[in-house]
């Protein structure tokens, strides 16, 4: 061997996870067979996070953590992409079969076809032993999913991107009592506020539908924490800047970063210059984003950029449709590009 190889193995282990870290994922099989400290150490950095991967990758993955204690707890951090695939039901239950193997996990998402979220898949997450702290699922909002979140108490982010069902989704006061981060895609008012509910949220990200008016809005002042950061994704072109602002800030006036996203709307300069004023009932709102169709050009963006940051002066970034980040610098306002 080398004199290289040999004061290689001389370095820290510390040294060596971080030398090992800079590798790809493809590349670190063939260092495992190396010997039995580089086994050691590269077997850390391979399963420490399971990535989305292809199904027939997937599969000997599942099992052989299922079957390999030694790498089991290894895994921080499972990533599970099935969102193309009608999924058989043995190959749900090697994952809950899975998850019950991994004391050391952390993190993790799982995502499932549209098919398959029209069935209660919750009881896949029953395997589940591990204190997550994040935890994203597509899987269908209903009472089954509840009981879940009931066992997770170290839970701080939660998406969840399931249909919301005419089940009840009821959460007890005990439930993941250190959430801060929440995030919506096609949930209701009603399962918004079950789980902002006396739970210290921060920050929120939701979708808006016109049949709900402003009850998404309302939900948020259930949280025992002041809402920091909000996301509002909305399909409905009644709801105006003119008319959404000031719903916010008459809830939400301590935001500190408002991110508007109407996809189906389309509104002209004048419409949102006289949104303007409306910013004024923030207190302490830093970054603003309101993305919309529209024909503004970059000298009208840059007049609303002033017009918005006068009525709102805590403001330090402004994203208008265009995409352009406008900011403060030397008194004026100007945009990258």
């Amino acid at each position: 061997m080398s004199h290289s190889y040999f004061r290689l193995l001389s370095f820290p282990v510390e040294i060596l996870d971080c030398i090992l870290q800079e590798l790809e994922a493809r590349h670190l099989p063939p260092v495992l067979r190396t010997n039995h400290e580089f086994h050691t150490i590269g077997s850390r950095i391979l399963y420490r996070i399971i990535p989305e991967m292809p199904i027939n990758r997937c599969i000997p993955c599942l099992k052989v953590l299922c079957q390999s204690p030694t790498y089991a707890v290894l895994v921080r951090k499972l990533c599970i992409d099935w969102a193309q695939h009608r999924v058989v039901s043995n190959l749900f239950r090697l994952l809950r079969d899975t998850l019950s193997h991994l004391p050391s996990l952390r993190h993790l998402s799982i995502e499932l076809s549209p098919h398959d979220n029209h069935y209660g898949l919750a009881w896949v997450l029953d395997g589940l032993r591990a204190p997550l702290r994040t935890l994203g699922t597509s899987i269908r909002c209903d009472a089954q999913l509840a009981e879940v979140l009931e066992t997770q108490t170290a839970l701080a982010e939660l998406c969840l991107r399931g249909f919301q069902t005419k089940q009840a989704f009821i959460l007890s006061d005990k439930a993941m009592p250190q959430l801060r981060s929440f995030r919506a895609v096609h949930a209701g008012p009603s399962v918004i506020a079950s789980v902002v509910r006396g739970r210290p949220v921060e920050g929120v990200s939701l979708s808006m539908f016109m049949e709900d008016g402003c009850l998404p809005l309302d939900s948020l002042l259930l949280s025992t924490s002041p809402i920091k950061r909000l996301t509002i994704m909305s399909l409905d072109q009644t709801l105006a800047p003119n008319v959404l602002l000031p719903e916010i800030a008459r809830r939400l006036p301590q935001l500190e970063a408002l991110h508007v996203v109407v996809l189906m709307a389309l509104f002209d300069t004048k419409t949102l210059q006289e949104s303007g004023p409306c910013l004024s009932n923030f207190s302490d709102l830093r970054y603003l984003t309101f993305m919309a169709a529209g024909s503004a050009s970059i000298e009208d963006e840059g007049e609303i950029a002033r017009i918005w940051s006068k009525a709102c002066p805590t403001l330090r970034t402004i994203i208008l449709p265009k995409g352009k980040v406008w900011f403060e610098r030397d008194g004026r306002w100007s945009c990258c590009g």
